[in-house]
């Protein structure tokens, strides 16, 4: 990043998939990289998992899971992530970083919830509930979109709910009337926050979609 100095906050985009691949991955990296240069903060990327040793997660502020899919870390590389979290760290999950480590109970804690199942791309109606985070903050109320609209099981109890979908407002919804679309907690000694859009390539031009992704 030019520009950048030693005292630059530094996040990690994170991308490997071992499961469903996301076309829309390179889109929303150049996005999160985009909103970097434009915030003053430097973006790492990589699809390598090697990048999770205690050294190496030290210089992030963030870790951004950006639709990851199924088991992507090692039990050593997972040890050293929950070390780093532990230590302050902050965790962003996007859409699929809930298809991603069904086997590793700390996670499923960590990113709020498993995905189940999802209907076909179609908009929806959002009702933001928290205003105030800084991931919401300046949304509409019923926020309309269309995006990939996941299903979620193995739900954590310890959450703050930001914004919920209005299964009313199209098909397929299977979480009832509190259907959790984004979130965040502290956990462990750091910070999470999950956002289930970003399916899209289209999300990573949309600028309440990105104005959501920077908070």
């Amino acid at each position: 990043l030019i520009g950048c100095t030693d005292d630059t906050p530094r996040i990690l985009v994170f991308s490997k998939t071992a499961g469903f691949y996301h076309e829309s991955i390179p889109t929303g990296i150049e996005a999160i990289q985009k909103l970097g240069v434009e915030n003053g903060f430097a973006v790492d990327t990589t699809k390598d998992a090697a990048t999770f040793t205690e050294q190496e997660l030290k210089k992030y502020k963030a870790v951004v899971f950006l639709n990851t899919t199924m088991n992507v870390l090692t039990a050593d590389q997972q040890v050293a992530f929950e070390r780093y979290i532990q230590a302050g760290g902050g965790f962003v999950g996007i859409h699929a970083a809930a298809d991603t480590e069904y086997d590793w109970p700390w996670y499923n804690r960590l990113v709020g919830a498993y995905f189940q199942s999802h209907p076909s791309i179609q908009a929806a109606t959002i009702n933001v509930i928290d205003t105030t985070h800084l991931s919401v903050k300046g949304l509409p109320a019923t926020w309309e979109r269309t995006d990939e609209w996941y299903n979620y099981k193995s739900i954590y109890a310890g959450m703050h709910i930001l914004a919920e979908l209005d299964e009313k407002t199209y098909e397929g919804g299977e979480n009832g009337a509190h259907h959790p679309i984004a979130w965040y907690h502290e956990f462990a000694g750091g910070r999470a926050l999950y956002t289930g859009g970003g399916h899209t390539k289209e999300a990573y031009s949309e600028p309440s979609f990105l104005k959501h992704v920077l908070g």
